[in-house]
Protein backbone atom coordinates (compact mmCIF):
# COMPACT_ATOMS: atom_id res chain seq x y z
CA UNK A 1 0.00 0.00 0.00
CA UNK A 2 1.49 3.36 -1.01
CA UNK A 3 1.96 6.41 1.20
CA UNK A 4 -0.59 9.12 0.47
CA UNK A 5 2.15 11.70 0.92
CA UNK A 6 5.37 11.88 2.86
CA UNK A 7 4.69 11.53 6.56
CA UNK A 8 1.03 10.53 6.08
CA UNK A 9 -0.61 7.25 7.05
CA UNK A 10 -0.44 4.41 4.56
CA UNK A 11 -3.49 4.19 2.33
CA UNK A 12 -5.81 1.23 2.71
CA UNK A 13 -6.00 -0.95 -0.38
CA UNK A 14 -9.60 0.11 -0.86
CA UNK A 15 -8.70 3.79 -0.78
CA UNK A 16 -5.73 3.13 -3.08
CA UNK A 17 -8.09 1.84 -5.77
CA UNK A 18 -10.69 4.53 -5.14
CA UNK A 19 -8.07 7.24 -5.58
CA UNK A 20 -6.84 5.52 -8.74
CA UNK A 21 -10.38 5.52 -10.11
CA UNK A 22 -10.62 9.22 -9.24
CA UNK A 23 -7.45 9.81 -11.32
CA UNK A 24 -5.45 10.92 -8.32
CA UNK A 25 -1.73 10.29 -7.93
CA UNK A 26 -1.01 7.75 -5.20
CA UNK A 27 2.74 7.28 -5.54
CA UNK A 28 2.42 3.69 -6.77
CA UNK A 29 0.44 1.88 -9.47
CA UNK A 30 -1.98 -0.77 -8.14
CA UNK A 31 -1.96 -4.24 -9.64
CA UNK A 32 -4.12 -7.33 -9.95
CA UNK A 33 -3.56 -10.88 -11.21
CA UNK A 34 -5.93 -13.74 -12.00
CA UNK A 35 -4.32 -17.18 -12.36
CA UNK A 36 -5.41 -20.40 -14.00
CA UNK A 37 -4.86 -23.35 -11.62
CA UNK A 38 -1.52 -24.57 -13.09
CA UNK A 39 -0.04 -21.06 -12.98
CA UNK A 40 -1.19 -20.58 -9.40
CA UNK A 41 0.28 -23.95 -8.38
CA UNK A 42 3.61 -23.06 -9.97
CA UNK A 43 3.83 -19.74 -8.16
CA UNK A 44 2.50 -21.29 -4.94
CA UNK A 45 5.22 -23.94 -4.91
CA UNK A 46 7.87 -21.27 -5.32
CA UNK A 47 6.53 -18.91 -2.64
CA UNK A 48 5.28 -21.58 -0.27
CA UNK A 49 1.64 -20.43 -0.28
CA UNK A 50 -1.39 -20.61 -2.53
CA UNK A 51 -2.58 -17.32 -1.05
CA UNK A 52 -0.73 -15.12 -3.50
CA UNK A 53 -3.24 -12.33 -2.90
CA UNK A 54 -2.04 -11.87 0.67
CA UNK A 55 1.58 -12.74 -0.10
CA UNK A 56 1.73 -9.79 -2.53
CA UNK A 57 -1.00 -7.71 -0.88
CA UNK A 58 -3.26 -7.44 -3.93
CA UNK A 59 -5.37 -4.29 -3.44
CA UNK A 60 -8.29 -5.85 -5.34
CA UNK A 61 -9.91 -9.02 -4.02
CA UNK A 62 -12.36 -10.95 -6.19
CA UNK A 63 -15.03 -13.55 -5.59
CA UNK A 64 -18.34 -14.67 -7.07
CA UNK A 65 -21.51 -16.50 -6.11
CA UNK A 66 -20.97 -20.25 -6.09
CA UNK A 67 -21.51 -22.01 -9.41
CA UNK A 68 -22.92 -25.50 -9.82
CA UNK A 69 -19.91 -26.10 -12.05
CA UNK A 70 -16.91 -24.02 -10.95
CA UNK A 71 -15.00 -21.90 -13.44
CA UNK A 72 -12.14 -24.41 -13.35
CA UNK A 73 -13.47 -27.97 -13.21
CA UNK A 74 -10.75 -30.58 -13.60
CA UNK A 75 -11.55 -34.03 -15.01
CA UNK A 76 -10.09 -35.65 -11.86
CA UNK A 77 -12.58 -33.92 -9.61
CA UNK A 78 -15.61 -33.42 -11.88
CA UNK A 79 -15.26 -36.04 -14.59
CA UNK A 80 -14.73 -35.46 -18.27
CA UNK A 81 -17.93 -33.41 -18.62
CA UNK A 82 -20.14 -31.35 -16.32
CA UNK A 83 -23.49 -29.63 -16.81
CA UNK A 84 -23.87 -26.16 -15.30
CA UNK A 85 -26.97 -24.55 -13.78
CA UNK A 86 -27.99 -23.15 -17.17
CA UNK A 87 -27.99 -26.62 -18.74
CA UNK A 88 -24.77 -26.12 -20.70
CA UNK A 89 -22.63 -29.26 -21.05
CA UNK A 90 -18.90 -28.55 -20.62
CA UNK A 91 -15.81 -30.54 -21.53
CA UNK A 92 -13.58 -30.18 -18.49
CA UNK A 93 -9.90 -29.33 -18.69
CA UNK A 94 -6.72 -29.58 -16.64
CA UNK A 95 -5.41 -26.16 -17.67
CA UNK A 96 -8.31 -23.81 -18.39
CA UNK A 97 -12.06 -23.35 -17.98
CA UNK A 98 -12.87 -26.00 -20.57
CA UNK A 99 -15.25 -25.70 -23.51
CA UNK A 100 -19.06 -25.65 -23.88
CA UNK A 101 -19.97 -28.66 -26.03
CA UNK A 102 -23.71 -29.05 -25.41
CA UNK A 103 -26.12 -26.14 -25.78
CA UNK A 104 -29.57 -26.37 -24.16
CA UNK A 105 -31.25 -23.93 -26.56
CA UNK A 106 -31.28 -25.62 -29.96
CA UNK A 107 -33.85 -23.39 -31.67
CA UNK A 108 -34.38 -19.62 -31.79
CA UNK A 109 -37.04 -19.82 -29.09
CA UNK A 110 -36.83 -19.59 -25.28
CA UNK A 111 -40.52 -20.12 -24.55
CA UNK A 112 -39.85 -23.59 -23.13
CA UNK A 113 -36.56 -22.78 -21.40
CA UNK A 114 -36.54 -22.37 -17.61
CA UNK A 115 -33.81 -20.13 -16.25
CA UNK A 116 -32.17 -21.26 -13.00
CA UNK A 117 -33.26 -19.69 -9.74
CA UNK A 118 -30.88 -16.82 -8.88
CA UNK A 119 -31.91 -16.98 -5.22
CA UNK A 120 -30.61 -20.51 -4.55
CA UNK A 121 -29.01 -20.21 -1.12
CA UNK A 122 -25.91 -22.26 -1.95
CA UNK A 123 -24.80 -19.47 -4.29
CA UNK A 124 -24.29 -16.98 -1.45
CA UNK A 125 -23.23 -19.01 1.59
CA UNK A 126 -19.45 -18.29 1.51
CA UNK A 127 -19.67 -14.58 0.65
CA UNK A 128 -20.47 -13.14 4.06
CA UNK A 129 -17.30 -14.49 5.66
CA UNK A 130 -15.24 -13.53 2.60
CA UNK A 131 -16.49 -9.93 2.70
CA UNK A 132 -15.51 -9.69 6.37
CA UNK A 133 -12.08 -11.24 5.82
CA UNK A 134 -11.25 -8.91 2.92
CA UNK A 135 -12.45 -5.69 4.53
CA UNK A 136 -10.04 -2.87 3.73
CA UNK A 137 -9.43 -4.16 0.20
CA UNK A 138 -11.35 -3.20 -2.93
CA UNK A 139 -13.80 -6.12 -2.84
CA UNK A 140 -15.19 -7.04 -6.24
CA UNK A 141 -17.85 -9.68 -6.89
CA UNK A 142 -18.38 -11.20 -10.34
CA UNK A 143 -22.12 -11.14 -11.02
CA UNK A 144 -22.26 -13.02 -14.32
CA UNK A 145 -21.89 -12.92 -18.07
CA UNK A 146 -24.42 -11.69 -20.63
CA UNK A 147 -23.54 -12.18 -24.32
CA UNK A 148 -20.95 -14.79 -23.39
CA UNK A 149 -23.54 -16.74 -21.40
CA UNK A 150 -25.86 -16.61 -24.40
CA UNK A 151 -23.14 -18.10 -26.61
CA UNK A 152 -22.74 -20.97 -24.15
CA UNK A 153 -26.49 -21.61 -24.11
CA UNK A 154 -27.07 -21.35 -27.86
CA UNK A 155 -23.62 -21.87 -29.42
CA UNK A 156 -21.54 -19.04 -30.87
CA UNK A 157 -22.14 -19.80 -34.53
CA UNK A 158 -25.91 -20.16 -34.14
CA UNK A 159 -26.17 -17.07 -31.95
CA UNK A 160 -24.25 -14.89 -34.41
CA UNK A 161 -26.57 -16.15 -37.15
CA UNK A 162 -29.52 -15.29 -34.92
CA UNK A 163 -28.25 -11.72 -34.56
CA UNK A 164 -28.88 -11.35 -38.29
CA UNK A 165 -31.95 -13.58 -38.71
CA UNK A 166 -33.66 -13.69 -35.30
CA UNK A 167 -32.73 -10.52 -33.41
CA UNK A 168 -35.93 -10.62 -31.38
CA UNK A 169 -34.98 -14.01 -29.99
CA UNK A 170 -31.47 -12.78 -29.18
CA UNK A 171 -32.95 -9.83 -27.32
CA UNK A 172 -35.28 -12.11 -25.34
CA UNK A 173 -32.42 -14.45 -24.44
CA UNK A 174 -30.15 -11.60 -23.36
CA UNK A 175 -32.95 -10.06 -21.32
CA UNK A 176 -33.55 -13.34 -19.52
CA UNK A 177 -29.86 -13.53 -18.64
CA UNK A 178 -29.81 -9.85 -17.62
CA UNK A 179 -32.79 -10.45 -15.33
CA UNK A 180 -30.89 -13.32 -13.69
CA UNK A 181 -27.87 -11.06 -13.15
CA UNK A 182 -30.02 -8.24 -11.78
CA UNK A 183 -31.75 -10.60 -9.34
CA UNK A 184 -28.34 -11.85 -8.22
CA UNK A 185 -27.14 -8.28 -7.68
CA UNK A 186 -30.21 -7.35 -5.67
CA UNK A 187 -29.48 -10.20 -3.25
CA UNK A 188 -25.80 -9.28 -3.05
CA UNK A 189 -26.55 -5.63 -2.31
CA UNK A 190 -29.02 -6.47 0.44
CA UNK A 191 -26.77 -8.95 2.20
CA UNK A 192 -23.11 -8.03 1.72
CA UNK A 193 -20.69 -5.14 2.07
CA UNK A 194 -18.36 -4.77 -0.94
CA UNK A 195 -17.21 -2.09 -3.36
CA UNK A 196 -17.60 -3.26 -6.95
CA UNK A 197 -19.40 -5.63 -9.28
CA UNK A 198 -17.67 -7.35 -12.19
CA UNK A 199 -19.21 -8.50 -15.46
CA UNK A 200 -17.39 -10.99 -17.71
CA UNK A 201 -18.54 -10.63 -21.31
CA UNK A 202 -16.30 -10.96 -24.38
CA UNK A 203 -17.37 -8.85 -27.39
CA UNK A 204 -14.26 -8.81 -29.54
CA UNK A 205 -11.89 -10.84 -31.64
CA UNK A 206 -8.36 -9.56 -32.03
CA UNK A 207 -9.38 -7.72 -35.19
CA UNK A 208 -12.70 -6.19 -34.15
CA UNK A 209 -16.14 -6.70 -32.66
CA UNK A 210 -17.93 -10.02 -33.07
CA UNK A 211 -20.97 -8.10 -34.36
CA UNK A 212 -21.58 -4.68 -35.82
CA UNK A 213 -21.53 -1.71 -33.44
CA UNK A 214 -25.18 -1.10 -34.38
CA UNK A 215 -26.17 -4.63 -33.31
CA UNK A 216 -24.12 -4.29 -30.12
CA UNK A 217 -25.90 -1.05 -29.27
CA UNK A 218 -29.30 -2.55 -29.99
CA UNK A 219 -28.87 -5.89 -28.21
CA UNK A 220 -26.24 -5.51 -25.51
CA UNK A 221 -25.98 -1.87 -24.50
CA UNK A 222 -29.51 -1.61 -23.01
CA UNK A 223 -28.86 -4.65 -20.81
CA UNK A 224 -25.53 -3.26 -19.66
CA UNK A 225 -27.30 -0.03 -18.77
CA UNK A 226 -29.74 -2.03 -16.65
CA UNK A 227 -26.91 -3.86 -14.84
CA UNK A 228 -24.58 -0.89 -14.43
CA UNK A 229 -27.37 1.43 -13.30
CA UNK A 230 -28.43 -0.93 -10.53
CA UNK A 231 -24.84 -1.08 -9.31
CA UNK A 232 -24.51 2.71 -9.33
CA UNK A 233 -27.84 3.15 -7.56
CA UNK A 234 -26.43 0.95 -4.79
CA UNK A 235 -23.14 2.80 -4.52
CA UNK A 236 -20.99 0.20 -6.29
CA UNK A 237 -18.37 0.58 -8.99
CA UNK A 238 -18.48 -1.38 -12.25
CA UNK A 239 -15.62 -3.55 -13.58
CA UNK A 240 -16.10 -5.14 -17.00
CA UNK A 241 -13.98 -7.86 -18.58
CA UNK A 242 -14.12 -8.12 -22.36
CA UNK A 243 -11.38 -9.63 -24.49
CA UNK A 244 -10.44 -8.53 -27.99
CA UNK A 245 -10.75 -5.27 -29.87
CA UNK A 246 -13.76 -3.39 -28.49
CA UNK A 247 -12.49 0.12 -29.26
CA UNK A 248 -15.64 1.02 -31.21
CA UNK A 249 -17.90 0.61 -28.16
CA UNK A 250 -15.69 1.88 -25.34
CA UNK A 251 -17.42 5.27 -25.43
CA UNK A 252 -20.80 3.50 -25.17
CA UNK A 253 -19.65 1.55 -22.13
CA UNK A 254 -18.51 4.77 -20.48
CA UNK A 255 -21.86 6.35 -21.34
CA UNK A 256 -23.81 3.67 -19.46
CA UNK A 257 -21.57 3.85 -16.39
CA UNK A 258 -18.41 1.74 -16.73
CA UNK A 259 -15.59 2.49 -14.28
CA UNK A 260 -12.91 -0.13 -15.05
CA UNK A 261 -12.25 -1.77 -18.44
CA UNK A 262 -10.36 -5.10 -18.35
CA UNK A 263 -8.10 -6.71 -19.62
CA UNK A 264 -6.85 -4.56 -22.58
CA UNK A 265 -5.07 -7.20 -24.63
CA UNK A 266 -2.12 -5.40 -26.27
CA UNK A 267 -2.38 -7.81 -29.20
CA UNK A 268 -5.84 -6.37 -29.93
CA UNK A 269 -5.90 -2.76 -28.65
CA UNK A 270 -3.35 -0.02 -28.05
CA UNK A 271 -3.60 0.74 -24.35
CA UNK A 272 -1.80 4.07 -24.74
CA UNK A 273 -4.26 5.18 -27.40
CA UNK A 274 -7.13 4.21 -25.11
CA UNK A 275 -5.60 6.28 -22.33
CA UNK A 276 -5.32 9.29 -24.63
CA UNK A 277 -8.88 8.97 -25.92
CA UNK A 278 -10.79 7.82 -22.84
CA UNK A 279 -8.44 8.18 -19.88
CA UNK A 280 -10.28 11.08 -18.27
CA UNK A 281 -13.46 9.00 -18.02
CA UNK A 282 -12.23 5.46 -17.47
CA UNK A 283 -9.72 3.35 -15.55
CA UNK A 284 -7.87 0.66 -17.49
CA UNK A 285 -6.87 -2.66 -15.96
CA UNK A 286 -4.52 -4.87 -17.97
CA UNK A 287 -2.11 -4.36 -20.82
CA UNK A 288 0.68 -6.93 -20.24
CA UNK A 289 1.05 -9.27 -23.23
CA UNK A 290 0.03 -12.85 -22.44
CA UNK A 291 0.51 -14.20 -25.96
CA UNK A 292 4.14 -13.21 -26.46
CA UNK A 293 5.83 -11.44 -23.55
CA UNK A 294 4.83 -13.56 -20.55
CA UNK A 295 5.26 -17.01 -22.14
CA UNK A 296 8.18 -16.23 -24.45
CA UNK A 297 9.98 -13.13 -23.17
CA UNK A 298 12.86 -13.01 -20.73
CA UNK A 299 12.39 -12.00 -17.08
CA UNK A 300 14.28 -8.79 -17.86
CA UNK A 301 11.84 -8.01 -20.69
CA UNK A 302 8.89 -8.68 -18.39
CA UNK A 303 10.26 -6.32 -15.77
CA UNK A 304 11.02 -3.63 -18.38
CA UNK A 305 7.50 -3.76 -19.81
CA UNK A 306 5.93 -3.52 -16.37
CA UNK A 307 8.09 -0.50 -15.53
CA UNK A 308 7.07 1.12 -18.82
CA UNK A 309 3.36 0.54 -18.15
CA UNK A 310 3.67 1.89 -14.63
CA UNK A 311 5.45 5.00 -15.87
CA UNK A 312 3.30 5.80 -18.91
CA UNK A 313 -0.11 4.45 -17.94
CA UNK A 314 0.17 5.28 -14.26
CA UNK A 315 0.57 9.03 -14.77
CA UNK A 316 -2.53 10.78 -13.51
CA UNK A 317 -4.05 7.63 -12.05
CA UNK A 318 -6.71 5.66 -13.89
CA UNK A 319 -4.57 2.54 -14.35
CA UNK A 320 -4.33 -0.86 -12.66
CA UNK A 321 -1.51 -3.13 -13.81
CA UNK A 322 -2.55 -6.60 -14.95
CA UNK A 323 -1.92 -9.06 -17.79
CA UNK A 324 -4.14 -8.94 -20.86
CA UNK A 325 -5.91 -12.14 -19.82
CA UNK A 326 -5.73 -14.76 -17.06
CA UNK A 327 -2.15 -15.82 -16.29
CA UNK A 328 -2.01 -19.11 -18.16
CA UNK A 329 -0.11 -22.37 -17.78
CA UNK A 330 2.41 -21.45 -20.48
CA UNK A 331 4.10 -18.76 -18.37
CA UNK A 332 7.46 -20.03 -17.01
CA UNK A 333 8.23 -19.65 -13.33
CA UNK A 334 10.99 -17.09 -13.86
CA UNK A 335 8.52 -14.82 -15.65
CA UNK A 336 5.88 -15.31 -12.97
CA UNK A 337 8.44 -14.23 -10.39
CA UNK A 338 9.50 -11.21 -12.46
CA UNK A 339 5.87 -10.19 -13.01
CA UNK A 340 4.76 -10.46 -9.40
CA UNK A 341 7.83 -8.88 -7.86
CA UNK A 342 8.15 -6.01 -10.33
CA UNK A 343 4.41 -5.24 -10.15
CA UNK A 344 4.44 -5.09 -6.36
CA UNK A 345 7.73 -3.15 -6.11
CA UNK A 346 7.27 0.29 -4.58
CA UNK A 347 8.94 3.40 -6.03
Amino acid sequence: MPDEEKGSPVLSNRLWIEKTLAHEETGAVPYNFIFCPPARRLAAEHYGTRDLENRFDFPIRMNSPVRKRPLYATPEEYGETTTDEFGVLWANSQIDRGAPIGHPITEADISSYDFPDPAEEYRFEPLGEWCEQTEGHFRTIWVGDLWERATFMRGMEDLLMDVALNPGFVGDLLQGIADYIVATMEILFKRFDFECIAVSDDYGSQSGLLMSPADWRKLIKPRLLQIYSLAKANGRRVFHHTCGDVHLVVADMIEVGLDILHPIQPEAMDIYRLKREFGKDLTFCGGISTQDLLPHGSPEEVRAEIRKLKDRMGKGGGYILEPGITVNADVPLENLIAMLEEASARP
